[in-house]
């Protein structure tokens, strides 16, 4: 068994982890296509010279915390020699205390890698052997049972950690590399892996860091770079499908307002736009007597371009924290045990936040504009929902609906978690984050903004294509034919469900920003 998952690990991407930080881009890797890890030997090297710090002191007479000490509230109580052992399991035993639902294997998977990247600086004085341990669960592609609800998000992400630690100890339950849920004992025996007996402040080290938060904003961050670009193609869409003008994303116009983002998504509009049969029949002022497109179009630049600018604030953010070594406490590289508060979730959590808010302005702006797609005053000439047979057919009157929905679930999703504090541990924890549900909700959020897109490109395509004989531009040309491959054009009503959710897989999938980049070029 050890030698054929040896031989499927050799045949994936290795991500190397060491002293330096872990980039977005390999935690993304080991997170969602099951690469494998290797801990560098500096890191190894820096981990038994720390290691030897806390042997030292845990002989000594003088109680340390986390080391001979209990936790939280219970930091005042000396351990005894005989006892520590016992204490580093009841620790992780009793932290492992989440319910609910189990959480994605992606993000355990994050949150692990996070962890193993914190332990390799040598900053929290766990053994090496306990580390390369860690990695050899991730090889085996061994997911611990993680539970929807037990993080404050301080003091780290204490009960999904502590399920993954226990897991490390051979105890709860896990899923294999074949998504079986078994006890840890048997799935680790059958990887050739010896459960760790935990020493002198392992459990705590095992359990105190914001991996989860980081792991899903970071997750978060790589899915909102490819929708905040499929959102320019949708916005595309709808301003050649309802004849709206292209001149007000001009560059000039957008350089008297500076903001990187808006110009970056003002250019992409007008590059998707350019040379559209559709919009240069309605060019002449005689022929278009209106002055003004209504704000969801004219402003789509303004609003994709705030989510971007967002955006970029919470990667910087995330890459910063990548560069963290979070535990409490601390091994300095001189060698001192320190206590710290760098655990605490605030950081991350305003951040995680933040991204819901534009998240949910992002779907709320796409979903007016496929609104007016189906209001007859608004729609320039189109069919009532732009329905085949308007009466007989209802064509996309509760896909708007199904959108609506979403945006409202957004507009909720968008209140702060931050904002709120519960005391905890006997009020020694008396201030906390809530960085992990806001980690959550943003993963609902970004959902919930993929399916909305989804609707307003499958009913802007719609749109353009009741323009007809009028061609589309060649970038949303290219969408509308990936789209066809897979949802059949106009025509009379057909279950609706099944096409709204092939065209969210495309989106999920980056599938129609492919065709449009494959056409005009990579989008800003």
């Amino acid at each position: 068994m050890a030698a054929q998952q040896a031989q499927q690990n050799s045949s994936r991407h290795t991500v190397r982890i060491g002293l330096g930080p872990l980039s977005a881009t390999d935690l993304v890797a080991v997170a969602r296509t099951g690469a494998a890890v290797e801990l560098t030997e500096e890191s190894m090297a820096e981990m038994a010279r720390t290691r030897a710090v806390v042997e030292g002191l845990a002989a000594d007479p003088v109680p340390h915390y986390g080391i001979s000490t209990g936790f939280g509230a219970l930091a005042t109580t000396h351990i005894p020699t005989e006892r520590r052992a016992q204490l580093q399991r009841s620790l992780i035993r009793s932290h492992a205390a989440g319910s609910g639902d189990t959480v994605e294997t992606e993000v355990v998977r994050a949150l692990m890698t996070l962890r193993l990247s914190t332990l390799a600086t040598g900053r929290t004085g766990v053994r090496p052997s306990t580390a390369t341990t860690y990695a050899a669960l991730l090889n085996a592609r061994i997911t611990p049972v993680v539970h929807e609800y037990g993080s404050l998000g301080c003091s780290g992400d204490l009960a999904p950690l502590a399920h993954c630690a226990l897991a490390l100890m051979g105890e709860g339950e896990v899923f294999d590399a074949d998504g079986v849920r078994r006890p840890a004992t048997e799935a680790l025996a059958a990887a050739d892996i010896t459960p760790v007996q935990l020493a002198e402040k392992e459990g705590l080290a095992l359990i105190n860091g914001t991996d989860g938060m980081l792991g899903m904003l970071i997750m978060a961050l790589t899915d909102l770079e490819r929708l905040v670009r499929t959102a320019d193609v949708a916005a595309a869409l709808s301003v050649e499908g309802l004849l709206g003008t292209d001149d007000v994303f001009a560059d000039d116009l957008q350089q008297l307002r500076p903001h990187p983002g808006q110009a970056a998504s003002a250019g992409n509009l007008r590059r998707l736009l350019a040379g559209s049969p559709i919009r240069d029949s309605h060019r002449d002022p005689a022929a278009c007597t209106r002055v003004q497109d209504a704000y969801s179009l004219r402003c789509a630049p303004q609003v994709s371009g705030a989510v971007r600018d967002t955006m970029a604030h919470a990667r910087v953010v995330a890459e910063r924290e990548l560069a963290a070594a979070v535990d409490n406490p601390v091994i300095t590289p001189d060698g001192r045990v320190e206590s710290n508060g760098n655990f605490h979730g605030a950081p991350v959590a305003y951040v995680l936040d933040f991204l819901a808010i534009a998240a949910a302005d992002l779907a709320s702006v796409s979903e007016r504009r496929t609104d007016r797609f189906c209001d007859t005053s608004r729609n320039h000439g189109l069919n009532p929902f732009l329905a085949d047979d308007p009466g007989v057919d209802s064509g996309q009157m509760i896909a708007q609906y199904t959108q609506a929905a979403i945006v409202s679930e957004l507009k909720r999703l968008a209140v702060p978690a931050s904002v709120d504090s519960i005391p905890s541990s006997a009020m020694q924890e008396d201030h906390v984050s809530m960085g992990w549900s806001a980690a959550r909700k943003l993963r609902r959020a970004v959902d919930g903004l993929t399916r909305v897109i989804a609707i307003e490109i499958l009913t802007a395509a719609r749109g353009v294509d009741l323009r007809r004989p009028l061609e589309p531009a060649a970038g949303t040309g290219a969408v509308i034919t990936a789209l066809r491959a897979h949802v059949d054009g106009p025509g009379p009503d057909r279950h609706l469900s099944p096409e709204i959710e092939r065209t969210v897989a495309l989106v999920a999938a980056g599938s129609l920003l492919t065709a449009a980049e494959h056409a005009i070029g990579a989008l800003d």
